[in-house]
């Protein structure tokens, strides 16, 4: 689980460190097409570690 957790954790780093750094983010006030997928890739990851914990430990 703890690769789920670790691309959990970078989906949100890399998402959230774009937004704070990105030009054409803070000028438009709207997210660009790599925020778009960014934040796609976060969800993704996230929607993932929600499937392994109701799946629960596979030990």
């Amino acid at each position: 689980m703890s690769s789920v957790t670790d691309a959990l954790e970078n989906a949100r780093f890399n998402y959230e460190q774009h937004m704070q750094t990105c030009r054409q983010c803070h000028a438009d006030a709207a997210p660009c097409a790599v925020a778009k997928h960014l934040l796609r890739l976060y969800n993704l990851a996230r929607r993932d570690m929600m499937r392994a914990r109701e799946a629960g430990p596979t030990a």
